[in-house]
């Protein structure tokens, strides 16, 4: 894919329109380290618009429609479409290493060396690398709660 020439302030403005219409989960299945360095690759012609599991097919259809693109199914290769849902650190297993705030990429989980960690919920994408990194397996993974 490859898409013409842009001036300075064009390049900018199309990469945070890309952004804009990514999850913002920045769960790297799409083979980079964010949302916003996936936006970049793809306002480059570097990247395709189907790398984004969490998108789903609709955020593939609505990134080609952006970039004037032939739209194309997301990869399943790279993972499956699911409603995101929302990490819960069950408090009473935590041993507070704090191995689940260095892994959140959006700075979701609060507290202390030593002591019980916490999610805050709205700021949760549900990226699930907290799972991972927890040791005592104290981090469920929940479905969101509807906005109220």
């Amino acid at each position: 894919m490859s898409l013409p020439p842009t001036a300075p302030n064009e390049a900018a403005d199309l990469v945070e329109r890309l952004d804009r219409l990514l999850p913002q989960t920045q769960c790297g299945q799409c083979g980079y380290a964010g949302c916003r360095p996936y936006a970049e690759a793809m306002a480059r012609g570097q990247a395709g618009v189907d790398h984004c599991p969490p998108g789903g097919d609709a955020g593939a259809r609505a990134l080609a429609h952006l970039l004037g693109v032939p739209a194309r199914p997301y990869d399943r290769t790279r993972g499956s479409h699911k409603p995101a849902p929302v990490a819960v650190i069950v408090e009473a297993d935590c041993i507070g290493c704090t191995k689940c705030i260095q892994a959140c990429p959006v700075d979701a989980i609060i507290g202390a060396a030593k002591h019980m960690h916490t999610v805050i919920e709205p700021l949760c994408t549900g990226c699930e690398l907290c799972v991972p990194a927890c040791p005592v397996d104290c981090i469920v993974l929940e479905p969101a709660r509807p906005a109220a």
